[in-house]
């Protein structure tokens, strides 16, 4: 048999490829960033050339690396798989479900009752780390993202469409001085989440004031926080309508009437082989039968 490379570093190899990041990558396999460039090396020995192009702040495979690629990672996939199947209960369904915590609170556990009366034996393991895209066929069975779009090689079915909201303190609005025009956040400080960068632009942009700029710009990685952020007045939230609705916090308000389509939408996502697995269709399903807003 043809000698092969180490498994580990064809995993370090895929899991680079798939987040970008050496960093990124390195978190998700629990390794140091030295620890996993060595095994990326390794196996670049091995081949007899390179797989990346080192950037500043990144890395992209170049045409030998996304060759490989394409070849492997299903492989790898399918060896994932085997090993799950052989290694799970066989009296109990497992989905292993990437989604962000601010649609899981909201969202999804105040119906999970349901999905567990009607399957219960299906069972969630819930994965709120970022890069949940990536790591699909890789530690993931099927994510809920935000997301403009979906990469076309994936499956995704689209849950929802929004409108951007300006959600502050009820305290701006019923101060000496209250916040009732778009000129005034310039002296306020922008709230945006990191999976939905582009949020304050679009809405600026629909308010006619491209040329506001707040008085800073704080990023969140996480939804509930920048809600509580709000509410406690340390700045104004660039968020969705449901977001604001779902989350029934007297001490927030909406402010300024300015209808602005969100760029970003949830949607459900996975490898396409994926839906042929029973935990993943059942949850499919339910998901698009009882969540999903049937007008998208």
């Amino acid at each position: 048999m043809r000698r092969l490379p180490p498994l580990t570093a064809i995993e370090a190899f895929v899991q680079v490829a798939r987040t970008g990041s050496i960093k990124a990558a390195s978190q998700e396999l629990a390794l140091s960033p030295p620890a996993l460039s060595r095994r990326i090396q390794a196996l670049e020995r091995f081949i007899g050339r390179p797989l990346f192009e080192r950037r500043h702040q990144a890395v992209v495979l170049n045409a030998d690396g996304d060759r490989l690629l394409q070849q492997i990672a299903p492989a790898l996939d399918q060896l994932s798989d085997a090993v799950e199947v052989m290694t799970s209960n066989t009296d109990v369904l497992r989905l292993r479900l990437g989604i962000l915590p601010l649609y899981a609170s909201q969202r999804l556990f105040p119906r999970l009752g349901e999905l567990r009366n009607r399957h219960p034996e299906l069972h969630l393991d819930i994965d709120t780390s970022t890069h949940n895209i990536a790591r699909l066929g890789e530690g993931l069975d099927a994510v809920i993202a935000l997301a403009r779009d979906i990469d076309p090689a994936l499956y995704a079915r689209r849950l929802d469409r929004n409108q951007v909201y300006v959600i502050g303190a009820r305290s701006l609005i019923e101060g000496p001085d209250p916040v009732v025009r778009p000129e005034q956040l310039s002296g306020l400080t922008a709230l945006v989440h990191r999976e939905m960068p582009d949020t304050f632009t679009a809405w600026r942009a629909a308010a006619g004031l491209t040329e506001l700029e707040p008085l800073a710009v704080d990023h969140f990685d996480s939804g509930a926080l920048m809600l509580e952020a709000a509410a406690q007045g340390l700045g104004i939230a660039f968020m969705h309508e449901s977001h604001f609705a779902d989350a029934n916090d007297p001490r927030i308000v909406r402010l300024f009437d300015i209808s602005v389509e969100s760029p970003y939408s949830y949607w459900f996502a996975c490898r396409p082989r994926a839906l042929a697995q029973k935990p993943v269709k059942l949850f499919h399903d339910w998901l698009i039968a009882t969540i999903a807003d049937p007008s998208v």
